[in-house]
């Protein structure tokens, strides 16, 4: 068995996702059992492992960052009433409510009552800080185990200078990357599983509002079981709606991304003919939009192609039509058709303009040799371009490709500046041409219904990953990255 016949075995070893799990105990059950009395210290008062190797700065740091953690969890500190701490932990139940709004005359005090949105937020902020508790408690025991295996090879430990320096040079990259990392958890990750837990509770949902204003509870499933059996406040529309316009989303992804991706790979061909005049020029003239901001270029059309607008103004005149034609559905009765067609090819002068740039790079960048070692052979040019430029193009442009397919889903700014979602229909938030993430916005912005916002943005999410997955995991571009053939 050779090494590669050994790593694709390794690698479709189902269970090879709990290699990492058993290493990681493994080490920590040899640090504890081979390290010296300040590492096994360690695993209780943090830092005193550092203290018994004379590293007191940075002991002195693991021991305050445990005190602080602790007083966080054990007194809790509160805003507005709601706590953080461990009684956060039991308020993520969302039990014991009060709805408070009680006002003492005698003591000028007004009683505030519980805020389930706090509630949560608190409770996952908890639970970052005791996540950060372990990080730190295992921080704490391999910086004492350095220093013992230091000791044992007759180094002395490293002091905190040294330290300082070395996230300066050889662990710069952790310097860097460590902002960013907090900002992503505290702007990215815990906002985005605070909107998901909310796609599990009656939040703006019929049973919040017999409560109160700011509380709910938890429903489990029921709101994803909504899309399926129509119950709950937007039940019916969910149901009615969803799959249309999940049906929609596709073909727009499809079409938008597939329309401008072989439209600029045909223009950029054009305009890099060799005999082709003034190949600036025409560059010059697809950069400017561009150049021109997407949503100015969006509004304009719209106001051509509007009822009463330029476009539906010169066909009247000339005869062509009796009564404005409603080319973006934004009335009533207009037609979806002729709605969906048009933003796809609106999106073509907006999108074909970066895939021509792109193009032209790579179609500059392809070996000469190719084309002449396929000209000696007989080689005609249909053949050429299907044989040596696309498959070229395709595996470089793969990832965009797919980028732009899971972008294309989630293209809020085209549907919603063009035509709005519309046509719309009598009784349903979302309309003829909307896409899963304009009726997402339209179902919490207009109408407060986060939790089943929620619900859409979670579909929407699953759908765009797993097709990400799956089809980079099966490109050429994946598989080969290192070659080309």
């Amino acid at each position: 068995m050779d090494s590669r016949t050994a790593i694709d075995s390794k690698n479709k070893n189902p269970l090879r996702f709990l290699e990492p799990i058993g290493k990681a105990f493994s080490d920590f059950g040899k640090r504890f059992a081979d390290g010296s009395l300040g590492t096994k210290l360690s695993h209780f008062i943090f830092g005193a492992g550092n203290f018994y190797h004379k590293q007191y700065i940075k002991g002195l740091l693991f021991f305050l960052l445990q005190v602080a953690i602790l007083w966080f969890m054990i007194f809790c500190p509160s805003v507005n009433g709601t706590p953080y701490g461990y009684k956060a932990l039991s308020n993520l139940s969302l039990r014991n409510l009060s709805e408070g709004g009680d006002f003492d005359p005698l003591t000028g005090q007004f009683t505030a009552g519980s805020d389930c949105k706090l509630m949560i937020l608190f409770g996952f902020v908890t639970i970052a800080v005791i996540i950060i508790y372990f990080m730190v408690w295992n921080m704490n025991i391999k910086s004492s185990f350095k220093a013992d295996m230091d000791r044992k090879v007759g180094k002395k430990p490293t002091t905190f200078t040294e330290d300082l320096k070395e996230l300066l040079d050889s662990k710069f990259h952790i310097t860097m990357l460590t902002p960013t990392c907090i900002a992503a958890a505290i702007f990215t990750i815990l906002p985005t599983i605070f909107m998901i837990a909310l796609a599990f509770t009656t939040y703006n949902d019929q049973d919040m509002n017999n409560l109160g204003t700011n509380l709910f509870h938890w429903n489990g499933l029921q709101n994803f079981q909504a899309v399926f059996t129509g119950e709950g406040s937007l039940g019916v529309e969910i149901k009615n709606r969803f799959m249309p316009v999940l049906g929609w989303t596709f073909i727009w992804a499809i079409f938008a991304t597939f329309t401008c991706y072989f439209g600029g790979i045909i223009l950029a061909l054009l305009i890099n003919k060799k005999d082709l005049k003034g190949k600036k020029f025409f560059r010059t003239i697809f950069i400017l939009t561009i150049a021109v901001p997407q949503f100015i270029s969006l509004l304009a059309v719209r106001n051509l192609l509007g009822e009463y607008g330029p476009v539906n103004a010169m066909l009247m005149n000339w005869g062509w039509i009796r009564e404005p034609v409603g080319f973006l559905g934004l009335n009533n009765g207009d037609s979806e058709t002729l709605a969906k067609v048009m933003v796809i090819v609106i999106n073509m002068w907006v999108g074909i303009p970066y895939t021509m740039l792109m193009t032209s790079g790579i179609l500059m960048n392809i070996p000469s040799d190719l084309y002449e070692a396929a000209r000696v052979d007989g080689a005609s040019t249909a053949k050429m371009f299907f044989k040596i430029t696309m498959p070229y193009v395709i595996f470089i442009t793969t990832p965009y490709l797919i980028s732009s397919f899971i972008g294309n889903i989630n293209s809020f700014n085209t549907i919603f500046l063009l035509t709005g979602g519309g046509p719309t229909y009598t009784g349903y938030q979302a309309g003829g041409t909307d896409l899963l993430v304009t009726w997402l916005y339209k179902v919490t912005i207009d109408q407060g219904s986060y939790n089943t916002g929620a619900v859409i943005g979670i579909f929407t999410f699953l759908i765009t990953a797993t097709i990400t997955l799956v089809t980079y995991r099966r490109s050429r571009a994946y598989n080969e990255e290192d070659t080309f053939q």
